[in-house]
């Protein structure tokens, strides 16, 4: 006996009974599991949650330039104004103060990183370094005087940025071609345009670097 033909109508609301029942079923499938899941990893956790810092003053210790700073701050104040505001380093520049131009730039444990972006409490055991700590009383450090010898600035504002950029930049690329020098630095803005002079900045200090190593 041939089975009766469904009317499309028909096909089509079985078809969409049977998806919608699936749906639930599923979903309901997915939320107990999600919720098994969830219970299993509460339950094996070793320790209790961290005490939450704030919103008050709180105790922190920012090594910066190789000098520990005890200091009580707010959670919420961010590196650059720890720097700037309670340890007077106004080297790093608070210009945008949206992580976008890179004059707040200072290096962290051997990585450039934006301190207007950092809350100061997330700093706290690392080793940070500014524009400051770079020269040695009154010698320059090389990027410094490639700078100077090339003209690579013109108002400051970007200026301390880039040399900490710079300098981040070559510990790790010792011997970059202007392409990477490019590259490398595209973090950092100049409002004033003295890309040709930073780029053979850049180059000549690589170079003096490289020399400053050999006679350690």
């Amino acid at each position: 006996m041939k089975r009766k033909k469904q009317k499309p109508k028909e096909a089509a609301a079985r078809r969409e009974n049977l998806t919608r029942r699936d749906f639930l079923k599923g979903a309901s499938v997915a939320v107990s599991s999600g919720l098994l899941i969830t219970e299993a990893q509460a339950a094996s956790s070793p320790s209790a949650p961290e005490a939450v810092a704030g919103p008050g003053p709180v105790p922190i210790t920012l090594k910066v330039n190789g000098k520990p700073h005890k200091l009580n701050l707010e959670p919420r104040v961010t590196l650059l104004d720890a720097l700037r505001n309670h340890l007077d380093l106004t080297g790093a520049k608070k210009v945008c103060d949206r992580g976008v131009c890179g004059s707040c730039t200072v290096i962290m444990d051997g990585k450039a990183v934006y301190a207007c972006n950092l809350l100061a409490i997330q700093a706290e055991g690392h080793d940070i370094v500014t524009v400051e700590g770079l020269s040695r009383g009154e010698e320059l450090h090389p990027v410094m005087a490639a700078f100077v010898e090339h003209d690579a600035q013109q108002c400051g504002f970007c200026t301390p940025g880039f040399v900490v950029a710079c300098k981040a930049f070559l510990d790790k690329h010792p011997n970059p071609t202007l392409e990477e020098i490019e590259k490398g630095l595209g973090g950092n803005l100049c409002r004033c345009g003295t890309y040709a002079g930073i780029r053979p900045a850049v180059l000549e200090a690589a170079k003096a670097m490289k020399g400053v190593k050999a006679h350690a």
